[in-house]
C-alpha cells in the first residue's frame, strides 16, 4: 500500500513538474515585459495561440513536425512582437497602468476574433508525439514529457542569456532603472522593442508546446492568462526567476490537488494559492517591495 502510495505522488509530482515548465515558460515572458515596461500584456495569451495555430497550420498544410516548426514561428513572433511594442506599446509606456490594459485588451479581442474568422470556434490540436513510456513504474506521457522538457530548456536559455550576455544585462538595467541605463548610454527604447519581441517569442514557443497537449480554440487563451497572473504575483511582478518558481509551484499543486480531490478544485488552486501567497508574503516569493 506505502509503494503503491509512493508511485502515485511521484507520478502526480512528475506530471505537475511537467505542467509547470509550461506554466513558467509562458509566465516568463509576461513578467518580463512588466519588469522592463511595467506594462500588463493582456493579449499574451493570444501570442501563444498564435503560436498554436501556427504550428497547426504549419503541421496540416506541409506535414511538419511542432518541434521543427519551433524554428519557423519563433522567430515570425519575435519579429511581430517587436514591431507591435514599436507600433502600439511604446506610445504606452510610462502612462497610468490603465492605459496599457485597455491597449492590449483591444488587441487581446481582435486576434481572438481574427481567429474564429480563419479556425472557427471548432476545437484543434495537433496529433504527435501519441502514447507514453515507461521509467520503472512511472508512466511518462511523451507529449507532455517532450513540451516540459523543451520549455524549460527554453526558459533556462532565455534566462542564461539575461544573467550572462551584455544584451541580457542592458536588459536587467533597464528593468532595474531605465532612466539611469539611458544616462549610461543604454537604447532604452530600442531594448524595450527586443524585449516584446522576446517575451512574445517565448509565448509563442509555449504555443507550440501546449498544441501537442491540448485541444485550443482562438478563444482558449482567457485560462492561461489568469493562471499567468496568478504566477507572476505569486512568483514576484517583474521577477523572472520568481515567475519560474511560480510556474513550477503552480504546476505541482495542481497535479496534487487534482489527482486527490477533483478536476474542479485544481482549476481553482491557482487562486487559492495566490491568496495564501499574498497573505504571507505580500510581494511575492521572489519580489522586492517598491519605493
Amino acid at each position: 500500500m506505502e509503494l503503491l502510495e509512493a508511485d502515485i505522488l511521484l507520478q502526480l509530482l512528475v506530471g505537475g513538474l511537467l505542467a509547470g515548465a509550461l506554466y513558467a515558460l509562458l509566465a516568463c515572458g509576461l513578467n518580463l515585459i512588466f519588469g522592463v515596461m511595467r506594462v500588463i500584456n493582456l493579449a499574451h495569451a493570444e501570442l501563444m495561440l498564435m503560436g498554436a495555430f501556427g504550428a497547426y497550420v504549419l503541421f496540416n498544410i506541409f506535414g511538419l513536425h511542432p518541434l521543427l516548426s519551433l524554428l519557423i514561428i519563433v522567430p515570425v513572433i519575435f519579429v511581430m512582437g517587436y514591431y507591435f511594442q514599436r507600433v502600439l506599446i511604446e506610445r504606452v509606456v510610462e502612462r497610468p497602468m490603465l492605459t496599457s490594459l485597455l491597449a492590449t485588451y483591444a488587441v487581446s479581442i481582435i486576434l481572438i476574433n481574427i481567429g474564429l474568422l480563419i479556425f472557427s470556434a471548432d476545437f484543434k490540436s495537433v496529433p504527435v508525439l501519441q502514447g507514453s513510456f515507461l521509467v520503472g513504474d512511472l508512466v511518462v506521457s511523451k507529449p507532455r514529457f517532450t513540451a516540459g522538457l523543451i520549455s524549460l530548456v527554453l526558459t533556462v536559455a532565455v534566462y542564461q542569456f539575461l544573467e550572462r550576455t551584455r544584451l541580457g544585462k542592458a536588459i536587467r538595467a533597464v528593468s532595474e532603472h531605465a532612466q539611469v541605463a539611458q544616462i549610461c548610454g543604454i537604447d532604452v527604447r530600442q531594448i524595450r522593442m527586443l524585449t516584446f519581441g522576446m517575451a512574445a517569442a517565448m509565448a509563442a514557443a509555449a504555443g507550440v508546446m501546449l498544441s501537442v497537449i491540448y485541444s485550443f480554440w482562438p478563444g482558449s487563451g482567457i485560462d492561461f492568462i489568469q493562471k499567468c497572473f496568478a504566477i507572476i504575483i505569486i512568483g514576484g511582478m517583474g521577477n523572472f526567476v520568481g515567475a519560474f518558481y511560480g510556474g513550477i509551484l503552480l504546476g505541482v499543486v495542481e497535479a496534487f490537488v487534482g489527482g486527490f480531490f477533483s478536476t474542479q478544485w485544481a482549476e481553482a488552486v491557482a487562486y487559492l494559492l495566490l491568496v495564501t501567497v499574498l497573505l504571507i508574503r505580500p510581494t511575492g516569493l521572489k519580489g522586492v517591495a517598491r519605493a
